[in-house]
């Protein structure tokens, strides 16, 4: 088993009230469905759409995460599956696909 993180980007595509509540209905019974079948590792967390990057040795400061929205990384899940192709799979049933996101699927590293 090797462990994977779907990275989720959420889209700028946008949702009236009411279809936002079918998007987190989907998403919920999405994340259910995983949990159930034992293959999160770890759940991870929401992230929040502000924030700051420090670059550099100067450490310079920037507000917000990147210049484009589409960009911004909205959470993340490690998975525990086979292989790759599990993962990606996963991925493509996701519902944050579904509404203009994407999901970006990485390979854990080992750091022992």
């Amino acid at each position: 088993m090797s462990e994977f993180a779907l990275v989720y980007r959420a889209g700028d595509e946008k949702l009236s009230p009411e279809e936002m509540q079918v998007h987190l209905k989907h998403c919920l019974d999405w994340f259910k469905d995983l949990l159930d079948r034992g293959v999160i590792k770890d759940p991870g967390v929401p992230l929040g759409p502000t924030g700051s990057v420090v670059v550099g040795r100067q450490g310079t400061v920037h507000d917000g995460p990147f210049a484009e929205s589409k960009d911004l990384i909205s959470g993340f899940t490690l998975v525990e599956v086979k292989d790759l192709a599990e993962a990606i799979e996963i991925a493509k049933t996701c519902p944050v696909a579904h509404v203009g996101g994407s999901v970006e699927v990485r390979p854990v590293q080992a750091c022992r």
